[in-house]
């Protein structure tokens, strides 16, 4: 078998130039000037759109260039990137503007754009193939020499002109004498890719689940905490919800208060650090650092989503106001820049803006003390924000609050560290307004359904925390527009909406996450409608996605042309695998809908995870870890029946209760749980288990107490 492969030791000379990379800018003619525009010119990603005018004779991926490959016999360019990607931006501007290297791509290759976030499954076979032979790690922009066929023969990112001049240079020469060598190699790298996507199920299965298992998992989750700065150990620091959701979730049912502190730990840093825009809410990709200190500007939909919900939970569980703070502000971000007018969201917002890296953010100590015309004030923003003359960063001031801000607040006679905030909101305010008429960051104004999807069940989870209709409101606007616009009446999806138009098969993550915020939706509305669409959801993806050899679903659906290697998503990252979210949501609905062959799917699910989630820890299988307690621990059916029902259901919302899904209204409907249930001009609470209800009550702290405690 293939495991790690040395590129060098495919081509001896070609990378020894790959440590030279620089970021100043290369000689050449840069966009194309003339008007003539290339084969991404019909195309609806923001991302293609920008390399619409390169004189590269870029193509979409499709039949029509892989077609012209095997007709001309040429290698192909697979590149991919994202449209808020600042090495991408980068790279076009050195290399895919200049006319000396398009006039090389032109002649003797057949060049690719691929937008990885609406073709994720292009960018997951040849991700994995730079995970395969490089040593060096694999980010974006992701390149790739590959046949015509597109089996991949190289792989690499970023790189400075004259590098991936030689890469294309050599490419072509080994092309013409040894194309039997590159074939052969393009052969071993596949076979490998598709050994490393073949996922053998069924480990485990059968097996009792165990509390101190879950302890396990905790522990080696928790062995990875930087407890000191939040966040896992080293740098950079990747925000990862899905980690602090297990321990958040560990934590209700243990009582372990490591797990809590790992989390408020992490959430405190985030929220005081330069990943988190002070002046306005939201969240940057990443840090660069390991104190949250200096982001990657760009702000993606995905992130904040997880986050917002996150957060409201962390609050459900402490109290902690800046928690809700950080949610309500963080939802105004999203209002004011990701939103459409169609009541859908927006992808992200570019690192760069006029292609500097964070230029619409930072600031000078001088032009704040200008804009802010109180004195003390503006001094007591100074310190708490840790601006200073020089700067914080490279000569300029990123915003992020200061350790020890209850001593400046005292200094400036504000009792508490909150109170000081609020007393800033004003200068804050201000220097918004500022910021606001500064070039602006680019938007990807593309709609993702997976991304949007996130996003409803941030505003459904911000709801139950905080009681704010307006949240609720939101979150079934922008669920109807993606039942109504994004699709089809059997259930199928499509990924990306955009200029009023949906198209691109969507994937497993669009259904699972989708047919997850059709079930939020429906515990916070009680309109049934809502858990039909999601059970419509689950339906179509077994039809069309489900594996019956694995016991899970692939990434594609059978409908979607194959490429060279297939994939069954397990591994949780930036986002939830598709798998782990498509296992609790079956789960969910099939206690909502009283299906135990739903249930068995999900535990069946489960178990082929089961021996990398023990033997590993949740860092990569953390969304499994949160279905392992799921089913190890009782989930409680509440159901609230009568005229008051959605009331009362509010209420108890507002505590944590990862062991309880909510079901009801002021009519039976067609749900089994709820039949006999109704009690005339009385609003009534069963909490059951399995269909067994203990006593029903009226008075919502009462059924939180059988809640809380069963026995």
């Amino acid at each position: 078998m293939l495991t790690r492969i040395s590129l060098c030791s495919l081509l001896l000379s070609l990378l020894c130039t790959c440590d030279r990379a620089t970021n100043s800018p290369a000689p050449g003619v840069s966009n194309d000037e003339t008007g003539h525009q290339n084969h991404l010119a019909g195309e609806k990603s923001p991302y293609l759109l920008q390399h619409a005018r390169n004189p590269v004779d870029w193509y979409p991926w499709g039949e029509e260039a892989l077609d012209k490959a095997d007709e001309e016999n040429k290698l192909l360019v697979i590149s991919v990137g994202y449209a808020a990607c600042h090495w991408c931006h980068v790279m076009e501007h050195e290399s895919f503007e200049d006319s000396t290297v398009a006039a090389v791509m032109n002649e003797s290759f057949i060049s690719i754009k691929v937008d990885r976030e609406e073709r994720p499954d292009i960018d997951d076979v040849y991700m994995s193939a730079c995970q395969l032979t490089n040593e060096r790690g694999c980010g974006w922009p992701l390149n790739v020499i590959a046949l015509p066929d597109g089996k991949p023969v190289w792989t690499g990112t970023y790189l400075a002109k004259e590098q991936w001049m030689d890469v294309l240079t050599q490419f072509r020469k080994l092309r013409g004498e040894n194309p039997a060598k590159m074939e052969q190699y393009a052969a071993d790298l596949t076979q490998a890719l598709q050994e490393r996507n073949r996922f053998a199920g069924g480990a485990g299965e059968g097996e009792a689940l165990t509390e101190e298992e879950v302890n396990t998992m905790a522990s080696l989750l928790l062995d990875d905490i930087d407890f000191d700065r939040g966040g896992t150990q080293g740098a950079p620091k990747f925000p990862t919800p899905t980690l602090y959701e297990f321990l958040l979730t560990e934590y209700f049912y243990s009582g372990n208060k490591r797990s809590l502190e790992a989390v408020t730990t992490t959430l405190d840093k985030m929220a005081g650090g330069g990943i988190y825009d002070q002046l306005a809410g939201g969240f940057a990709r990443y840090s660069t650092d390991a104190d949250w200190k200096v982001p990657h500007f760009e702000k993606m939909l995905y992130d904040n989503g997880q986050l917002i919900s996150l957060y409201a939970r962390a609050y459900q569980v402490t109290g902690y106001e800046r928690y809700a703070e950080v949610v309500r502000q963080s939802l105004e971000f999203v209002e004011s820049k990701l939103s459409s007018p169609e009541g859908i969201f927006y992808s992200s917002l570019d690192a760069d803006t006029e292609g500097e890296e964070g230029l619409t953010y930072v600031w000078q100590e001088e032009e704040i003390l200008q804009s802010i015309p109180e004195k003390d004030l503006a001094q007591a923003f100074v310190e708490y924000y840790s601006i200073t003359e020089g700067g914080n960063w490279e000569g300029k001031n990123i915003l992020l609050r200061a350790e020890n801000g209850d001593e400046i607040a005292r200094k400036y006679d504000f009792a508490t560290e909150a109170d000081l905030r609020k007393g800033l909101k004003p200068a804050s305010d201000k220097l918004l307004v500022l910021r606001e008429k500064r070039p602006q960051p680019g938007l990807d104004d593309k709609a993702l359904t997976a991304w949007n999807s996130l996003m409803i069940s941030g505003y459904a989870d911000a709801f139950r925390a905080l009681g704010t209709e307006e949240y609720r409101q939101r979150a079934v606007e922008a669920a109807a527009f993606l039942r109504n616009h994004s699709m089809e009446s059997d259930g199928r999806l499509y990924r990306n909406y955009k200029d009023g138009e949906a198209g691109i098969n969507a994937f497993l993550d669009d259904y699972a996450l989708f047919a997850q915020a059709c079930v939020d939706i429906y515990q916070i509305t009680f309109d049934e409608s809502w858990l039909k669409t999601a059970n419509q959801l689950i339906e179509y993806a077994e039809l069309h996605f489900y594996d019956n050899v694995s016991g899970l679903y692939n990434y594609t659906s059978d409908l979607d042309p194959a490429l060279v290697t297939g994939n069954v998503p397990v591994n949780d990252q930036a986002i939830p695998s598709g798998n782990s979210v498509m296992a609790r949501v079956v789960y969910q609905t099939g206690i909502l809908l009283a299906d135990d062959a739903k249930k068995q799917r999900a535990g069946t699910m489960l178990a082929n995870l089961r021996e990398p989630l023990i033997k590993n820890g949740p860092r990569f299988f953390a969304n499994w870890g949160r279905l392992y307690i799921d089913l190890l621990q009782p989930t409680y059916e509440v159901a609230i029946m009568g005229a008051d029902a959605g009331a009362v259901r509010d209420q108890m919302s507002r505590e944590f209760h990862p062991n309880a899904l909510f079901l009801g209204g002021d009519a039976e409907g067609s749900l089994e749980l709820l039949t006999n249930k109704l009690i005339p001009e009385q609003t009534t609470i069963y909490v059951c288990l399995d269909k067994v209800c203990q006593l029903p009550v009226t008075d919502a702290a009462k059924a939180l107490e059988q809640l809380n405690s069963p026995d």
